[in-house]
């Protein structure tokens, strides 16, 4: 895979794991919702009759701006979206199934198992107090019901897929001794070891360099190719999107400028928000 950086938006994949258009994972139909100020009063709309399916077995990128409402998307897939933001209309269905009347611990039973969650910060994400064993062991056990000694053969097993070196030795270290790159590696094998069939990616190469990026996005296109894995890539690299993404998404002050093939909106798109967007990318080089 070409590393981002490039100086044009003109790599596009070539899928050889055609997804099947009907075969839909995750649908929002007109969904709307926003934040309600402290004492009550009106709720400051962020996602705006949001109408989109996202397909089995493809890795789709949703972009736009900060603000735009791309990390709420994807929260609320998994009800982890803050205390104060509230759903004002719409649904979104899972698996074909109504997610509206999930309560928190329906939602616990969607997370992990069917939706794993990885985020731009990877050391936030992890435990600083427990060691990489601990975390990974303990997630292994809890999710494929395996002893502990079968359960550490996992996560060693894991670390490997996920291209991490000595991986006994990282099992034995705590977060804070990770290299960024290593910790996001940790990462993606902690939201693996439940085998959830979504992955949902809060731009998880963002901080890293562009070797280690690309080497991170590799792995992300790999487990989707090799199962029955989907991701949402949330960014704002378009350089990412092209080389990478199978689908794209493009939301703008919460609501859905247009969404498609990603080879189709990238070299034309529709509605002039995604134009300005690929344009700046090729003006930058392709990065963000």
């Amino acid at each position: 895979m070409e590393q981002t950086g490039s100086t044009t938006l003109e790599v596009v994949p070539e899928l050889d794991h055609e997804p099947d258009p009907t075969d839909v994972i995750v649908a929002f139909e007109n969904y709307s919702g926003g934040f309600r100020g402290r004492h009550g009063g009106r709720v400051t709309p962020i996602l705006k009759g949001v109408d989109v399916a996202f397909r089995r077995g493809a890795l789709t990128a949703v972009v736009g701006e900060t603000g735009s409402g791309k990390t709420m998307l994807a929260l609320s897939i998994v009800g982890l979206t803050p205390a104060t933001f509230e759903r004002t209309g719409g649904s979104i269905h899972l698996n074909g199934t109504d997610l509206g009347g999930y309560d928190e611990a329906a939602f616990r039973g969607v997370r992990g198992r069917t939706v794993a969650m990885v985020f731009q910060d990877s050391r936030s994400a992890l435990n600083p107090v427990f060691t990489v064993g601990r975390q990974l062991v303990d997630v292994v056990r809890l999710h494929q019901g395996l002893g502990k000694a079968a359960a550490r053969t996992r996560a060693v097993e894991l670390l490997e897929q996920m291209r991490v070196p000595e991986p006994e030795r990282r099992l034995r270290q705590y977060p804070h001794e990770l290299s960024g790159g290593t910790a996001q590696r940790v990462q993606l094998a902690i939201a693996l070891a439940c085998e959830p069939e979504l992955l949902l990616l809060d731009e998880p190469t963002t901080g890293l360099d562009l070797t280690v990026q690309a080497e991170v996005l590799e792995l992300i296109v790999e487990m989707i190719k090799g199962g029955r894995l989907s991701a949402l890539l949330i960014t704002h690299d378009m350089g990412v999107v092209a080389q990478t993404c199978d689908d794209v998404v493009v939301l703008r002050h919460g609501e859905i400028c247009e969404s498609g093939r990603t080879s189709s909106v990238l070299t034309n798109p529709t509605h002039p928000y995604t134009a300005e967007l690929v344009a700046a990318s090729q003006t930058l080089g392709g990065t963000r």
